[in-house]
């Protein structure tokens, strides 16, 4: 065989090699993709159930809150649920401080309703990292070199973090770094 021939199927095997390694690469974009939707919908519903919670205990149990705080927790109810002014962080946000101001007892309030309140802050602390987690995973292959050489999803926008003020770090933060020998 020729060195030209040796040239062109080395060429060949190269182009193979990068299609691959596209046609991977885009799968694996399609899939991050379902992974970051599958993530938001349940961060959605986790912020729902909240704002929900905060508003049945607000309406069922203002007496046992207080009027001025039942007031505040129920104006930070409807604006999670709706922000007006777009940004849903700042709201969630707003939601969260007013729910952790809340005394540890309530008289009257049903022990239920407010072990389901802590039970979904948790479970939405846990549902932000999950989505936060596939958004980073996205931004680090959608921004390598190839992948913007070759413009794979190019089209698509990338994902947003969500961050808000949930708490979780402080619980998490004991557990994980009781394995890494901190103190």
């Amino acid at each position: 065989m020729t060195p030209d021939v040796w040239l062109l199927l080395a060429v060949a095997a190269a182009v193979l090699l990068l299609m691959l390694w596209a046609g991977w690469t885009l799968t694996r974009l399609r899939r991050l993709e379902t992974r970051v939707e599958r993530a938001r919908i349940a961060l959605d519903t986790q912020l729902r159930r909240r704002a929900g919670l905060a508003a049945e205990l607000t309406r069922d149990h203002a007496a046992a809150l207080g009027r001025e705080h039942a007031a505040r927790l129920a104006a930070a109810a409807r604006e999670a649920r709706d922000p007006r002014a777009g940004d849903r962080e700042l709201a969630e946000n707003q939601l969260g401080r007013e729910l952790r101001e809340l005394p540890a007892e309530l008289p009257g309030v049903p022990p239920a309703l407010l072990a389901d309140l802590r039970g979904t802050a948790t479970r939405i602390g846990l549902a932000r990292r999950f989505y936060n987690d596939a958004v980073r995973d996205t931004h680090l292959l959608r921004t390598r070199r190839l992948t913007g050489l070759l413009r794979l999803h190019a089209s698509r926008p990338l994902p947003r973090f969500f961050d808000i003020e949930d708490g979780l770090d402080e619980v998490t933060g004991s557990v994980s770094g009781a394995g890494r020998g901190r103190p």
